[in-house]
């Protein structure tokens, strides 16, 4: 486990740098030319970005980037 010291201006930064990642990453896998395995990867890489930001948000921010996996029947 890390620990990490930041003022309030750096947690807003974090905070917009990560809402305008997950936003581009939202906006590619709606993109139906994209791969199924690009779009899993992208998928992690949303979730990750997700946890990270769960820390910094207040919980209806939170609200308005939750995204549930979608699983594929045959």
């Amino acid at each position: 486990m890390l620990g990490l010291l930041i003022d309030f201006k750096e947690v807003k930064e974090l905070e917009y740098l990560l809402k305008k990642e997950m936003e581009e990453l939202l906006l590619d896998l709606g993109d139906k030319r994209i791969d199924c395995l690009v779009k899993r990867a992208m998928e992690e890489r949303y979730q990750l970005l997700f946890r990270i930001f769960k820390r910094f948000a207040s919980p209806s921010d939170c609200t308005k980037y939750m995204r549930l996996l979608r699983q594929k029947t045959n």
